[in-house]
């Protein structure tokens, strides 16, 4: 199904009133209509075809976005290889996926469009697309975006949020790039897709907080379900857990509905009841999944814009993996 481009008056126009904060209006939502008119039709098959072989694949492409712009910005700077880059950080390290997925749409592009596209776009897109194609909404992206020339390990561990921080440290880091807390709890929805390594919530079901016990927040089936997945033991800190056990490749808003009956898999996913102003929010999306999904493509745009590289300030990478 096409999607029909928004007029160009009105896209200033929404620009000029409403993302001024995140989305610099050097962006165009018809950026590459002349230039490689294919380009969505391009990454969908991309993302299909990826998709098809491992339903894992949406949240991974999805994730793999919110690694860019938190480092940083959008531009691309997650898709470099090297020493002490992005790749090699705690969040990214024996977890990131997708490269090769961008590495592919990426070489269709080169074919069709040389020189053309970034690939921060191809990686802006593509996390929409793997939405779409789960079942979730479509929104229109404003493109243009350039490539970043650098990749900071350190500057990965220091700004992507962690599964063990508390709700108050996740909101700091979201609000340090111009979003906010209703962003945190939708954002967080996007968590309706994949799976989680048992390390990144194993404290929760032996040892929370140093008590020995488990987390008392947790649901009693839940917890004995996830103990039977990940074993006290440490060969067991890479099996895998749905962060939303009911429909972990459909998108759909069941994530809310766990996060009431206390079975979201993450602490960070369980801490949003722990705020009156973030639990109401949970309780609404969990009532109105259209709401939702319109706010989850609200979200992505403001994130999808946060220290984008306009013009000559970056690069049309040939390669995502390094700089030209």
């Amino acid at each position: 199904m096409e999607h029909t481009n928004y007029k160009l008056p009105f896209v200033y126009l929404f620009c000029l009133m409403f993302l001024s904060a995140f989305v610099t209006c050097q962006l165009d939502y018809r950026y590459y209509d002349g230039t490689c008119p294919n380009l969505t039709r391009i990454v969908r098959y991309g993302v299909w075809s990826a998709i098809s072989n491992d339903t894992r694949m949406a949240a991974s492409l999805l994730r793999l976005h919110f690694h860019d712009c938190f480092v940083n910005g959008c531009e691309g700077s997650v898709l470099l290889d090297g020493d002490n880059g992005e790749k090699s950080s705690l969040a990214n390290q024996n977890s990131a996926r997708g490269f090769e997925v961008i590495d592919n749409i990426k070489a269709t592009l080169e074919r069709f469009c040389p020189g053309t596209v970034s690939c921060a776009d191809i990686l802006t897109l593509a996390a929409r697309e793997a939405v779409y194609l789960a079942g979730g909404p479509y929104w229109s992206i404003p493109l243009g975006r350039r490539d970043g020339l650098t990749a900071s390990q350190s500057a990965a561990d220091e700004q992507l949020p962690s599964p063990f921080e508390s709700l108050q440290n996740i909101t700091a880091k979201f609000t340090a790039k111009g979003l906010e807390l209703k962003d945190v709890v939708v954002l967080s929805g996007g968590h309706t897709l994949g799976f989680a390594q048992c390390f990144t919530f194993k404290p929760r079901l032996f040892d929370f907080g140093g008590s020995g016990k488990p987390d008392p927040a947790l649901d009693t089936s839940l917890l004995q379900s996830l103990q039977g997945v990940c074993p006290n033991q440490a060969d067991s800190d890479t099996n895998l857990a749905p962060l939303d056990s009911v429909t972990s490749s459909r998108f759909d808003n069941s994530y809310y509905k766990l996060l009431l009956n206390n079975s979201g898999l993450l602490q960070s996913d369980q801490a949003l009841m722990s705020d009156n102003t973030a639990a109401s929010m949970v309780s609404y999306y969990s009532q109105y999944p259209y709401l939702f999904s319109r706010d989850f493509g609200t979200s992505m745009i403001k994130m999808g814009g946060i220290g984008v590289l306009t013009g000559q300030s970056g690069q049309i990478r040939k390669n995502c993996r390094v700089v030209n």
